[in-house]
């Protein structure tokens, strides 16, 4: 099935004002992940469910591993009988058929609130961590202690700053209020300044991520009684609402309505820990509780099929950041790691950039943004097979070179069979005119040389602190049978010894060499840059080792986090474009 473009930016619109999405479809997992990857959708979706069961029974253990409830999610089906089925084992789930969209779109595009850092997304991202690692351990006890659950209390004047937020935790939480004291912001600024209630917030940190701010309590002094006790839906059960109960000495409390936790005037969870600098060591000590680990953030660059890489690196004490190619706004596949491009976005002033941007479909507006230069992390992974493939075209008028496409002379392809081929895949903008203008405009300039390769590298290592080691993935040097890439591996070969030449005499990179275990037709897949899924958890391993081995000490790892990766990336994959949508 073709994706729907006017589907395709529903879900971006509708995950700006933070309503998230999931999928549920009866398919193969790996084709279909890498469907959303090439559409530049993967990230705006969490908790894909993606096999052959019945649909109803997996929404229902869904809403649960989401937690929300089945009245605030929105479930889109062309089948009757699927859509029957959720609502069956899913009471007061809304249901609708895709072919509703146009007059559901509206509706939804003014849902929620804007959140264009997609903050909410990102919260359910921590969730879905959360939940893989629990599902891997037998003893949930084993793996809360293995949490490194970490609260932040804050009193006073400090909660002053927080009253937006505050209020919406009192007036939108549900499952974990346990007063349900509804507030107005006017009412709530008044009585965060009475010196008869005691107010305070509660942030939480674990090792898969930052909850921020998570909780609310309010105690009236004289009777020591709790006006507000409130907590985001996100921490459930994870023991932070009657750690806080604990910690505050347990005061009378009058529960008001349902509640997903019962609270005892007994227990305190000792595998939570107090982040409040004054008193983490006592804390730590009197609970036994493991310190935090300060994770090395590590940004990942190259091709979205690294993506791969990341379930596996995540089993290690690493942060991940990823930066891959991605669909632009004309729907081309932009990759953004070409060594020229990275030094033209450095060194062309930023009106010629816009004008190349605008100009040329295959570029846009984002081609040239990058997180390279802001330096927010402490290791560089990077592949550089787009300089291996991509050739370069030289604008006549300028001199200006622009990487695009591969294994191809764009300026001597007849434009009017290019277009329709184009057309088929959806590109926007990459139509006969525009192909005629390019061949007039722009010159052939073939494949980056191994010398001017070489020279860019020098450039990149110059540009990033000299304290930032850079791990370099090479390319794989075998045959690969109808792929269209004529001599790709004799390429290979040239650029991994360009490479190699470069890093034995560069301070602080190294080789990650893919050569060890890809050898083979069959470890590849549609080309020889696409490796097997198994391939990329050694590659995974043999990078988290060698980073190991830089920092001169072994990183520790989760045996289940690295089991469950292993296990999704042994399911086969297939999307037919049926997706449910999830919303609170």
């Amino acid at each position: 099935m073709e994706a729907l473009e006017d589907n395709l930016q529903l879900v971006r619109d509708t995950a700006a004002r933070g309503i998230v999405h999931t999928i549920v479809s009866k398919n193969d997992f790996a084709p279909a992940e890498a469907k959303l990857m090439e559409l530049g959708i993967r990230d705006l979706f969490v908790f894909p469910q993606i096999s052959w069961q019945p649909k109803g029974p997996i929404i229902k253990e869904l809403l649960e591993k989401m937690q929300l409830r089945a009245p605030n999610a929105l479930f889109l089906d062309d089948n009757p009988i699927n859509r029957a089925e959720a609502q069956y084992y899913n009471s007061r789930l809304q249901v609708a058929d895709p072919a509703d969209l146009a007059e559901l779109a509206p509706a939804l595009r003014v849902s929620g609130k804007p959140d264009p850092a997609f903050s909410r997304l990102e919260q359910y991202k921590l969730l879905e961590r959360q939940q893989q690692a629990r599902s891997g351990y037998q003893d949930n006890l084993a793996f809360l202690r293995d949490s490194q659950v970490r609260i932040e209390f804050r009193e006073g004047a400090a909660v002053l700053p927080d009253l937006d937020r505050i209020e919406e935790l009192i007036n939108r939480s549900n499952q974990l209020n346990f007063t349900k004291q509804r507030v107005s912001k006017d009412s709530l600024r008044a009585d965060l300044q009475n010196p008869q209630q005691r107010w305070g917030t509660v942030r939480v940190q674990d090792r898969f991520g930052d909850y921020g701010l998570v909780g609310v309590y309010s105690v009236a002094a004289p009777e020591n009684r709790l006006i507000q006790l409130v907590f985001s839906c996100r921490i459930l059960h994870l023991g932070v609402e009657q750690f806080t109960y604990a910690w505050l000495g347990f005061p009378a409390l009058d529960v008001q309505g349902d509640v997903a936790t019962v609270l005892n005037t007994t227990d305190k969870p000792d595998w939570v820990t107090i982040q409040n600098p004054a008193e983490a060591t006592s804390s730590a000590t009197e609970t036994g509780a493991k310190p935090a680990v300060e994770k090395l953030r590590v940004l990942l660059k190259g091709g979205c099929d690294l993506g791969q890489l990341t379930p596996f690196l995540q089993a290690y004490e690493l942060t991940v950041e990823e930066e891959f190619n991605f669909n632009n706004e004309n729907q081309i596949p932009v990759h953004v790691e070409h060594t020229v491009l990275l030094r033209q976005g450095r060194e062309l002033p930023e009106p010629e950039k816009q004008r190349l941007a605008t100009s040329l479909p295959f570029l846009g507006r984002e081609a040239f943004d990058t997180k390279l230069w802001g330096h927010d992390y402490d290791v560089l992974v990077y592949s550089p097979l787009m300089d291996y493939t991509q050739e370069l075209y030289r604008e006549k008028a300028t001199g200006v070179e622009i990487p695009f496409g591969g294994y191809q002379n764009l300026t001597t392809v007849d434009p009017a069979a290019q277009a329709a081929k184009y057309a088929q895949r959806r590109f926007r903008g990459m139509n006969e005119d525009f192909l005629r203008r390019f061949q007039q405009e722009f010159e052939f300039a073939g494949q980056i040389s191994p010398a001017r390769f070489q020279q860019n590298l020098a450039w990149l290592r110059g540009q990033i602190p000299a304290a930032i080691p850079i791990f370099f993935l090479n390319g794989a040097e075998i045959e690969v049978s109808g792929s269209g890439e004529t001599e790709a591996r004799q390429r290979h070969e040239v650029l991994n010894q360009a490479l190699a030449d470069f890093v034995a005499g560069a301070e602080n990179c190294f080789i990650i060499d893919v050569r060890d275990f890809v050898q083979t037709p069959a470890d590849v897949t549609n080309n020889l840059r696409h490796y097997q899924r198994q391939h990329y958890r050694t590659l995974a391993q043999r990078t988290a080792a060698a980073i190991g081995q830089w920092q001169g000490q072994h990183l520790s790892r989760s045996a289940w986090v690295d089991l469950r990766a292993e296990m999704a990336s042994r399911v086969p994959a297939k999307l037919k474009g049926l997706f449910g949508k999830l919303l609170k």
